[in-house]
């Protein structure tokens, strides 16, 4: 029997087939798409993609993380990163420009909880902060998504995010911070309006939550 993308526990990667097809409609709503083998590909096409001396906001990604693409920004001089910025900011006292520096980078890179075969992006957050970058502030978004993300519907989406993805980041953030995760906000991307500015890297394995 085939089994529906949703009873697979969110794990097993989608065919290729299916990839293409969701490839194909997030196109159709105005993402720049490509499909790329592994995360050795998207790491390149990332230092590819962003132009020397950028401002990069990373949102918080297990995806960006194990692939090296949020070292490769963070930790390097080929950028200006965001995130070693606010990490050094006072909270008390500079958290207005920390908002701002979030909201509003050249680019911001991360990647999504679900994409839906009907080309929706749901990215669930605890605290918001990724969340106006990527919904428009940021000049240019870049998302870097595995095969096991991808589910039938939004319904099977939000299941992903609540059912899968959320024990997964509670682990991590009592590993991280002592205390669970949460899902406080939840960002819905159904259609790009400005050309050139969302790109979708949709890898051909599963990789990340």
């Amino acid at each position: 029997m085939t089994l529906h993308i949703e009873d697979q526990h969110f794990t097993a990667p989608a065919a290729l087939a299916t990839l293409e097809g969701v490839a194909a409609i997030l196109t159709e709503h105005g993402f720049d798409v490509e499909l790329l083998d592994d995360m050795t590909d998207a790491r390149a096409r990332v230092r590819e993609l962003i132009p020397v001396g950028a401002s990069v906001f990373t949102s918080a990604s297990e995806t960006l993380r194990l692939s090296g693409i949020e070292a490769d920004i963070n930790d390097g001089d080929r950028y200006d990163p965001i995130k070693p910025r606010i990490v050094a900011m006072d909270r008390q006292t500079e958290m207005d420009g920390i908002r701002r520096l979030m909201s509003t980078p050249d680019f911001v890179v991360g990647s999504v909880h679900a994409v839906t075969q009907d080309g929706s992006l749901l990215i669930a957050s605890a605290s918001g902060s990724q969340l106006p970058g990527m919904a428009g502030g940021a000049a240019h978004a870049i998302w870097v998504v595995g095969a096991q993300k991808v589910v039938r519907d939004l319904s099977a989406g939000l299941r992903r995010v609540e059912e899968h993805c959320l024990p997964l980041e509670t682990a991590r953030a009592q590993r991280a911070y002592g205390h669970p995760s949460a899902i406080t906000r939840l960002l819905i991307l159904k259609r790009e309006p400005y050309v050139g500015r969302s790109t979708v890297l949709l890898l051909r394995e599963a990789v990340g939550f």
